[in-house]
């Protein structure tokens, strides 16, 4: 199914530096709770099944690509205000997508 460019500029996805990150241990499934801050949109929080790959002292400090404008999700006792992308490899398990160099946090990515 194609979409139209005005239906792509609807997503805002966004530049954020993960700022605190934490077992989420009321996850069904493994994750961890994240803090991005996004520049002048503020500090956001996300559920992310990300640990395969990544440990949380590894991802503080990293650039992040969220979607910023879906309504927040509840999960276990935690609200998910953003979704993190990345790339979900054959066996579920994801690896981030970030940029390939510093950028201002909050920047809108098209």
């Amino acid at each position: 199914m194609q979409i139209s460019y005005e239906d792509f500029e609807k997503v805002e996805i966004r530049v954020g530096k993960v700022i605190k990150a934490e077992v989420f241990t009321k996850a069904r499934k493994p994750a961890y709770k994240l803090w991005i801050d996004f520049g002048d949109l503020g500090m956001k929080k996300s559920s992310a099944q990300i640990t395969k790959f990544y440990q949380p002292d590894e991802i503080i400090n990293k650039l992040v690509l969220a979607v910023t404008n879906f309504p927040p999700r509840q999960i276990a006792d935690f609200m998910s205000e953003v979704l993190v992308l990345g790339v979900v490899l054959d066996d579920g398990e994801v690896v981030l997508i970030q940029p390939d160099r510093d950028v201002p946090l909050g920047k809108r990515i098209l």
